[in-house]
């Protein structure tokens, strides 16, 4: 599929800057679960999302005729990472509420992102949607 290697690089290098970004969030005064969690455990599963992201990981049908939904290359335990921030970030009180949705938004495009390639993979990348998913985490982290 064209521009294939080129989306998920750019799709990698989000990811890290994503990364970047929350390593760089302030810290609560008091060590905290949570936010151990956001500086240590989020980056890593934003990381590993955005460099696992696989076209050929998407929707089909099994022998059977049976649909079977495709992960975009996210795996289970990730994508549970992902959809419990939402959660973490409001016992994250040391955030500001900018920092808090910006941590959400970035979850969530990340999450949105293999949705994206595993509903239909040709058109997420031949007609540059995964680019603007990358340029909205940009603008996220900014």
């Amino acid at each position: 599929m064209g521009g294939e290697e080129e989306a998920l690089a750019a799709a990698g290098a989000a990811g890290r800057r994503a990364a970047a970004w929350i390593r760089s969030l302030p810290t609560g005064l008091d060590p905290s679960p949570v936010g151990s969690w956001i500086r240590e455990d989020l980056p890593e599963a934003i990381e590993r999302a955005m460099s696992g992201l696989d076209p050929q990981a998407c929707d089909r049908m099994d022998p059977g005729g049976v649909m079977v939904d495709g992960t975009g290359g996210l795996d289970a335990e990730t994508r549970s990472k992902l959809v419990f921030v939402p959660c973490a970030v409001q016992d994250a009180l040391w955030l500001t509420p900018d920092q808090q949705i910006r941590l959400v938004a970035v979850a969530s495009l990340v999450t949105g992102a293999a949705r994206l390639l595993a509903e239909d993979p040709g058109t997420a990348i031949t007609t540059g949607e995964l680019s603007r998913t990358w340029a909205l985490v940009d603008h996220a982290i900014v």
